[in-house]
């Protein structure tokens, strides 16, 4: 459970900074993404998952 809490922090923190600190680039950002097709965007999100995965992963194994 401590592990899961430590993760959401971790990503609120960065999603947090990006929020504070160029809140106008993530609208480029967003923008960009709506022009990216629907099944590359999964793709990605598919990535994004398995590497999260693999750092979480990493992580518990280091630590343990």
């Amino acid at each position: 459970m401590a592990t899961i809490l430590l993760a959401l922090g971790l990503v609120l923190c960065v999603e947090g900074l990006v929020f504070a600190l160029a809140p106008s680039r993530l609208e480029d950002a967003m923008e960009a993404l709506r022009n990216i097709p629907a099944d590359t965007r999964r793709l990605i999100g598919l990535a994004a998952l398995a590497v999260g995965v693999l750092l979480v992963w990493l992580a518990k194994s280091l630590g343990a």
